[in-house]
């Protein structure tokens, strides 16, 4: 990722866990324990939160102190909340709470190619979690939640679904792929911003073996019997073995009015880094960077102005962005 353009302040609980990255990106460091009840102040120009903030602390600190706050990390029901407590707040600086799959990216490909179409209907992103890619603690409890139930839209219709239930084939990065459901926020927030009736997301292994044993655990409930904290170790080892590095990708498909748009998102990086490519992305929107700064209230990322140019923007991260766009009959290709 290209070097930031702004000084950094890293804060978190042990100061020596980002002192690699403090020197990497010359950055200051400030101790900072979510759970310590003690205010901390400092003069910042926006906070990025990166890892869970379970009690909305920094989300709290910064609307109070009129900071424009970008939020990655906020798993659906967490999101809800968060853009509740922002909403009593009245910030008076943006407030992005772009929690969608990698920093909002998907989201804001969902918006692109809505743009283009003139709307979303229907919204399907799948998703494959390459393995041998690395992978926080964060990440992984995102997507520990395969024991409860979800809601999402369908059809304009409410309804329940589980975990990793209607699987079907995906074509993601020139292989097939198969995929479940899962819990996503942009299922949650498209419906409301963009009016679209069907919101689904789905994730696959990059390993078809890892997929099917996954579901085959579902389909012994084993997310359901496993959910307290006694199994929490051996829960997380069926999602969390972070190799080496990987490759990040993901798949949009966008209809409305008959018309189908799909786009390919890939980054060689993996998928840390592509969270933080929507993080810069984000922040970019908040303060203004790519124009029109975000307006100050609450936002999702399909809300907040889209880049110019969304391909340019990822490429420069070394993000590939591959779009088709159904054009009465034909199909146009852009990248």
């Amino acid at each position: 990722m290209a070097a930031p353009r702004w000084p950094l302040l890293l804060a978190g609980r042990t100061v020596t866990r980002g002192e690699d990255l403090a020197r990497r990106t010359g950055a200051a460091l400030l101790p900072w324990d979510l759970a310590d009840p003690s205010p901390v102040s400092t003069r910042v120009r926006a906070v990025v939160t990166v890892v869970n903030d379970p009690d909305d602390r920094v989300l709290r600190a910064a609307v109070h102190g009129g900071v424009p706050y970008v939020d990655l990390t906020r798993w659906t029901a967490r999101l809800q909340r968060a853009a509740t407590v922002a909403a009593l707040l009245r910030p008076t600086a943006p407030v992005l709470l772009s929690s969608a799959w990698m920093g909002g990216v998907a989201s804001l490909v969902v918006a692109d190619l809505a743009r283009t179409l003139g709307g979303a209907d229907r919204v399907d992103v799948a998703i494959r979690w390459d393995q041998n890619d690395r992978a926080g603690v964060d990440s992984v409890e995102f997507m520990d939640r395969l024991g409860l139930d979800f809601e999402v839209i369908e059809d304009g219709q409410r309804r329940t679904v589980m975990p990793l239930a209607d699987s079907r084939t995906a074509h993601i990065d020139g292989t097939d792929l198969r995929v479940a459901r899962i819990d996503t926020p942009e299922q949650f927030t498209l419906p409301l911003t963009l009016g679209t009736v069907t919101a689904s997301t789905r994730i696959g292994f990059s390993s078809a073996l890892s997929t099917s044993a996954l579901l085959a655990a579902k389909r012994l409930g084993f997310f359901r019997w496993a959910r307290g904290e006694r199994f929490t170790p051996l829960r997380r080892s069926l999602l969390h073995a972070p190799g080496n590095g990987g490759t990040a990708a993901l798949r949009v498909d966008v209809t409305h009015r008959g018309r189908t748009g799909s786009a390919t998102v890939t980054d060689p990086a993996g998928q840390a880094h592509l969270t933080a490519v929507g993080g810069l992305l984000a922040l970019d929107r908040v303060l203004g960077t790519d124009g029109a700064p975000a307006p100050a209230s609450v936002a999702f990322p399909e809300q907040t102005p889209l880049p110019a140019a969304l391909a340019d923007r990822l490429a420069a991260q070394g993000v590939t962005l591959e779009k088709t766009v159904e054009a009465h009959g034909t199909q146009d290709r852009a990248a």
